[in-house]
């Protein structure tokens, strides 16, 4: 009973956590958008999106696992599983190739002009990353719209088959075990993004170390340990896309295990589901770190409390 209500208050407590995190952060963009537009980066137009596009995988996978937590039966029929399941799926793809698009944007940011493909890219970066985007939208609105009519209602309540199942839904033909084909072809799609993204941290990697070794030889240690605005964001960028590879490759070999396995493990989903939700979760707090309307916020909050702080003394 115990680990039952501790699975509840956590899936309630990251689905909150999440959708405030995204939200806020989802407000500050557009508040700079429309009201300090001179704060404005293009790099802001690919953490917007990526923002709606976890919060639209926190609410598709976490409120079902809710649900099925409570025990609410008959939450979802075939519509509804078709529905949340497809939605969570696009989420969860164009996830993977809005942070794609995120470490390849950084990597010919810090790219020195005078590479040829650099000189050639820099300038057409906006059309790009709205190419690029627009890409990734089609790409898994095709890939995951064949899989609406894979998807039914759970027909009876048997954890012992091959394929997907959870308290609310399973795959058409749960139970057949040739029938891993298009898991199999979703898994190659997502490595293809992840290996591009670890290509460009290994990149990112290499030109920092190397940036690091010439500021030590050009400059005192003092000024050499001071990050410039380009480093930071490299940095955090680095860290997000670390934290989403960590969660990607333990996510996949749950899901993996839970559908070429034929004895389900009651409960699998649902943890799946928190793994799953961890980087749209914390994603929006690494973001938060280098804005400048929330630094801006922050370090008026703070003069105000100093302020009232030494009045109240002197009062």
């Amino acid at each position: 009973m115990l680990p039952r209500t501790i699975l509840q208050i956590f899936l309630i407590f990251q689905f909150c956590f999440g959708v405030i995190g995204n939200s806020l952060l989802l407000m500050v963009y557009v508040y700079t958008f429309f009201f300090r537009p001179h704060l404005k980066k293009l790099i802001d137009s690919v953490f917007m999106h990526l923002t709606i596009v976890n919060m639209l995988t926190i609410i598709f996978t976490l409120i079902k696992d809710i649900m099925l937590s409570f025990g609410v039966p008959n939450f979802l029929d075939d519509v509804g599983c078709k529905a949340v399941l497809f939605t969570f799926r696009v989420g969860r793809g164009l996830s993977i190739c809005t942070t794609c698009v995120l470490s390849t944007f950084q990597v010919i940011t810090i790219t020195p002009s005078n590479s040829k493909l650099a000189s050639w890219l820099k300038p057409r970066l906006s059309t790009w990353i709205f190419s690029s985007l627009l890409c990734s939208w089609l790409i898994n609105l095709f890939i995951y719209g064949y899989m609406i009519d894979m998807v039914i209602a759970k027909t009876n309540n048997s954890h012992s088959g091959y394929g997907y199942s959870d308290g609310y839904c399973q795959n058409k033909h749960f139970g057949n075990k040739n029938r891993g084909s298009f898991n199999s072809f979703i898994i190659i799609h997502d490595i293809f993004f992840v290996a591009v993204m670890m290509w460009a941290s290994l990149y990112m990697v290499i030109f920092l170390y190397r940036h690091y070794k010439r500021a030590q030889h050009l400059h005192s240690p003092s000024l050499s340990s001071q990050p410039s605005p380009e480093r930071r964001a490299t940095h955090n960028i680095l860290s997000l896309v670390s934290f989403f590879v960590l969660i990607f490759w333990l996510n996949n070999s749950i899901t993996l295990y839970g559908f070429y396995t034929k004895k389900k493990i009651s409960g699998l989903e649902s943890i799946n589901g928190i793994l799953t939700t961890c980087y749209p979760t914390i994603c929006p707090f690494f973001l938060m770190k280098n804005n400048k309307v929330i630094l801006e916020f922050t370090s008026s909050f703070s003069v105000l409390r100093m302020t009232c702080f030494q009045s109240s003394l002197h009062g």
